[in-house]
């Protein structure tokens, strides 16, 4: 998400984003409501919050016959297609995904990803890297120039790419993470090097709890050079970079057919990357490499070159796209139209709608994290409870003055702690939550394993904390015993 805005992307160069910002509208403070692919993605579909939609792992997302407000868009006469990496119906991600989020409250610590680390590959007349991500794109756009120019009712196209993504690691099957940041010599040279910055690399010691145990289970406790980090990030931002190129696909594919000057373009993401900020990379965290996303809208109507500082969420895009469509928004969801924002004149009476909260809410309950974690964004404050509010000790940031989330500020403002904890708990009973999330954990656990017999130590053995679960195999089958 920061790529997008202020201070202003010196590191990689992004036409096509450039485009939208001006040509359209950039919020500046836009989150996912849950910092990981499906639950994320389950509430940017559903318009609700991850404890409604009960998302709780990156397995566990939407019921199949859930109505998406692509679903009502069609019921209500728009030609709607859908390419791409969906990922919000139950049912899809590795093994490992589910039984690392269900264990995590077991007392033990076990590495369930690869180290990070950067593969280069081709040469610098390479540009199509992610090989399946272009296919989709050309679909898209073979689709707007083919069927989207020749329709005589409104479409509405979404297309889901994976990039900017790790890559599974090479040596490996799917249970053993997505940790290489691959790239081509053609996008790293689209890169700044000496702009890219190094974050602070806290000591192993002053990390919070729940951090610690994040970045263990992502296996970057261990030592990094500058280089390697730096080439970590680096080799992130050339992937984000050529996302840029897909994203420009279809601006051009919409040019050359006249449909631009019709169409309304949004282009978000379900997460971040936290790319060495931290100690960790991946998401699964509410540090702002992780949970704060890219969200730029342009078209008719749209705002030109401008920046909203307003804080805003994923579910707020399906009652935006009913408001764009003139449906009813239902009344039950947990996001706001952002045609208040955007438009030039919303057309609807603004008497008739809800005013949007001055806050926003992330929630994550699945792997690499072992307590549930509640996140509350508002003005200046970032303010972050895990679990019963009290067993874990909360983080409280002020963004303005640390950007970077060094320093937790919770026992210098008690108040502004207290506050925030009371607005969180008015939206969330976050407490029940992770006690109910604990129960389904271990519920979903006992369920698997006898579904194994006597052979499930020996799945496990084979899931991404093999190495570490190899070595003494009795000694964690009896801590799972022990929690159980």
């Amino acid at each position: 998400g920061r790529l997008t805005f202020f201070p202003g992307n010196q590191t990689v160069d992004l036409p096509f984003i450039n485009f939208m910002k001006r040509y359209g509208t950039v919020f500046l403070n836009a989150y996912t409501n849950s910092p990981i692919c499906c639950p994320s993605r389950a509430a940017m579909w559903s318009g609700l919050f991850t404890h409604l939609t009960e998302s709780w792992n990156n397995f566990k997302g939407l019921d199949p016959d859930y109505v998406t407000w692509m679903d009502l868009m069609e019921k209500h006469g728009y030609h709607t297609q859908k390419l791409g990496k969906l990922d919000y119906a139950s049912g899809h991600h590795s093994v490992s995904n589910r039984v690392e989020a269900w264990t995590r409250d077991v007392n033990f610590l076990l590495r369930q990803e690869e180290r990070p680390m950067v593969n280069l590959t081709g040469d610098r007349k390479q540009v199509r890297v992610m090989e399946a991500d272009w296919r989709n794109t050309d679909k898209a756009v073979n689709w707007i120039k083919e069927e989207a120019v020749n329709l005589t009712q409104p479409f509405v196209l979404y297309l889901g790419l994976n990039l900017p993504h790790p890559y599974p690691s090479p040596y490996a099957g799917e249970n053993f993470g997505s940790s290489t940041f691959l790239t081509s010599p053609y996008w790293l040279e689209q890169v700044t090097y000496k702009a890219v910055k190094i974050p602070k690399w806290p000591s192993l010691s002053e990390m919070h709890a729940v951090d610690y145990y994040s970045s263990y289970t992502k296996n970057c406790t261990g030592e990094f050079t500058k280089e390697e980090v730096r080439n970590i990030r680096a080799f992130y931002y050339a992937m984000c970079a050529e996302t840029d190129a897909m994203l420009g696909e279809i601006i051009s594919a919409l040019g050359d057919t006249g449909l631009l000057r019709t169409t309304i373009v949004i282009f978000t993401a379900d997460h971040g990357e936290l790319a060495m900020e931290h100690r960790q990379f991946y998401k699964m965290s509410m540090y702002e490499g992780s949970s704060h996303i890219p969200l730029l809208v342009m078209g008719p109507g749209v705002k030109e070159q401008q920046e909203i500082p307003n804080v805003v969420s994923l579910v707020d895009i399906y009652p935006t796209m009913l408001d764009i469509a003139k449906i009813p928004i239902p009344q039950n969801l947990s996001g706001y139209s952002l045609i208040p924002l955007l438009f030039v004149k919303a057309e609807s009476e603004v008497s008739q709608r809800r005013p949007r909260p001055s806050w926003v809410l992330s929630e994550f309950h699945g792997c690499n994290v072992n307590s549930s974690v509640y996140m509350l964004r508002t003005g200046k404050w970032k303010y972050i409870a895990y679990s019963d509010g009290c067993s874990v000790l909360p983080q409280l940031f002020d963004l303005t003055a640390d950007p970077d989330e060094l320093t937790n500020v919770a026992v210098k403002f008690p108040v502004i702690v207290h506050s925030l904890d009371k607005i969180l708990r008015s939206i969330v009973n976050y407490p029940k939550v992770s006690s109910s999330v604990q129960e389904y954990n271990k519920r979903q656990f006992i369920s698997w394993k006898q579904s194994l017999g006597q052979n499930y130590s020996n799945v496990i053995a084979n899931l991404r904390w093999h190495q570490d679960w190899l070595k003494e195999p009795k000694k964690y089958e009896n801590a799972i015993d022990k929690w159980l």
